[in-house]
């Protein structure tokens, strides 16, 4: 079976200190909903990657546990660092802690579940690809916890049969898997554009945008792309206790994993029960705004967490415009 591979990315910037709420999580509106979704607590996101810096600063709070599926450091298991860097900035996306002096991740009390299938040159066996979303599937934590979410910003050209029947058992287990759209848009009315697992009709497929709200250049445009987020100079958590800028859909990816841990502790406590991997993603894309982008570049829209509560107000205000007894003048135009 080939190796898949780390969709390719750019890093911008290594520094050792960084906004403490990135523009990306801004962008997507998760500090407004942040006191409603108890941000994110109770959620466990696995992440399939390179690893992760198990003590930096931001991320050792929110690491519960980790495997490697690879065979650095002598494969051994239990050694899930990151010596690519990659892993290591989606799970601080993902949910970084929000300490002083330290970075916010979209969900900063969920919890992560490191997974790295990935290598540190980038690449990984398609079988310990399958055999770490599996491991997600059956994982238990020491309170009983499950895998709440899978997000995995990786990606390769083939359709590997076995990789999709795992897929399916996760979403059929409940657990939304998210995956990165690929870089190698050119054109963003090429429908053509195909990485795997993020062409398979199952899995949430992320497309990213820069800071106008752009479609970024590298973004793929395929007929599968659910929605897009913030994927251009994303700020985040960096491996020796940094923070780095990168660039690319791996980074839009990490924003929708941690907003369906907030999505779902919202609906959750709304409707009073579980909600199902498909009740998740339709809420998910009633949070969405679109951009105006074929379907195919942006899917649902921009991914807008606060946008229902905004719209409720609205609401409000012309309820309130109707309902009062002084008489409106109607305007002639």
């Amino acid at each position: 079976m080939a190796e898949l591979n780390l969709i390719p990315y750019r890093v911008e910037e290594i520094t050792e200190k960084a906004p403490q709420i990135p523009k990306g999580v801004r962008m997507i509106q998760a500090p407004e909903v942040w006191e409603t979704a108890d941000r994110g607590k109770g959620n466990i996101i696995a992440i399939l990657d390179t690893g992760c810096q198990p003590d930096h600063p931001d991320l050792k709070d929110r690491i519960i546990d980790g495997k490697n599926f690879t065979p650095d450091f002598n494969g051994d298991a239990t050694n899930f660092d990151d010596n690519n860097g990659h892993g290591t900035h989606v799970a601080g996306t993902v949910a970084a802690s929000y300490r002083d002096g330290g970075i916010a991740g979209v969900a900063p009390e969920a919890r992560l579940l490191i997974l790295k299938v990935l290598a540190g040159k980038g690449g990984g066996e398609y079988q310990g690809i399958i055999d770490g979303i599996q491991f997600a599937i059956d994982w238990r934590g020491p309170n009983g916890e499950a895998v709440s979410v899978i997000s995995m910003s990786l990606g390769g050209p083939e359709d590997v049969e076995e990789l999709h029947e795992v897929i399916k058992r996760a979403v059929g287990a409940g657990i939304p898997v998210v995956c990165a759209a690929g870089n190698e848009g050119d054109d963003v009315h090429d429908t053509n554009e195909f990485a795997y697992p993020g062409a398979y009709g199952e899995v949430i497929q992320v497309g990213a945008i820069n800071f106008d709200r752009r479609i970024a250049n590298f973004s793929n445009t395929n007929d599968e792309i659910d929605l897009v987020a913030p994927g251009v100079d994303i700020y985040s958590t960096y491996p020796g206790g940094k923070y780095a800028s990168l660039s690319g859909t791996s980074m839009a990816t990490p924003h929708v994993s941690g907003a369906l841990a907030l999505i779902k502790n919202i609906a959750e406590k709304e409707f009073a029960r579980e909600m199902t991997e498909a009740e998740l993603y339709a809420q998910l894309v009633r949070r969405t705004m679109p951009l105006g982008y074929p379907k195919t570049a942006e899917g649902n829209g921009l991914l807008a967490l606060d946008m229902l509560n905004k719209i409720e107000q609205l609401f409000k205000v012309i309820n309130q415009s109707y309902n009062t007894d002084e008489k409106q003048p109607i305007r002639k135009f």
